[in-house]
């Protein structure tokens, strides 16, 4: 490994390790503000440090070829300490900055998205549904009319014919008609239930 080719790989390390500690604090203050349980805790802390050492292998390989010396270790933990005492507490502050930012700017879209796009959909569809609830009740109530008008005069004519009947097939027409009667009621109360009662 030639001079030029170890300066490079101190300079990217040192590099490294500055990025590991802004990725490191960044990571640190968006999980505070998640709800996990411990095995979605150790899940994205592995997956974490894991793509830390890819990238950070991906770049001394870009450099090196991979190589690996004692010294890339030490410079990689010297940019931590750089990043520590010079430019933590001022990248913090940064990153404070912009998580109120992104906030405000979701908070502000959210309202929007629900003023403009969310509420109108749900009105319409409210609108729609009251319009449909209401023409099916009056197609129901103008059936029901309608078919109220045909039975009147097959009633009669059943009236008729029922009273020139015998008595003894008066008794079994009487008991039939009871049983069709229970039916009919049944059914009309449910049909009245469902289209007009319910919302």
């Amino acid at each position: 490994m030639t001079l030029h080719v170890q300066f490079l790989t101190m300079t990217s390390m040192i590099a490294g390790g500055f990025y590991l500690g802004i990725v490191l604090d960044t990571f640190r203050r968006l999980t505070n503000n998640w709800n996990k349980g411990k095995f979605l805790t150790y899940a994205m802390e592995i997956g974490f440090w894991l793509c830390q050492m890819f990238i950070l292998f991906y770049i001394l390989f870009r450099v090196n070829s991979g190589e690996l010396r004692f010294y890339v270790f030490i410079a990689c933990l010297l940019g931590f300490s750089m990043y520590k005492a010079i430019a933590a507490t001022l990248y913090l502050k940064f990153l404070e900055q912009v998580i109120r930012f992104v906030q405000v700017i979701f908070y502000y879209t959210s309202k929007v998205i629900q003023t403009l796009i969310i509420s109108p959909i749900r009105w319409i569809l409210q609108i729609v549904f009251l319009i449909v609830i209401t023409t099916i009740r009056f197609i129901m109530t103008g059936l029901i009319f309608v078919l109220k008008i045909i039975f009147i005069p097959i009633n009669w004519g059943f009236g008729l014919l029922y009273s020139l009947l015998p008595s003894r097939i008066q008794k079994i027409v009487y008991k039939c008609g009871e049983f069709y009667s229970i039916i009919k009621n049944t059914c009309m109360k449910w049909l009245e239930y469902i289209m007009f009662k319910r919302r």
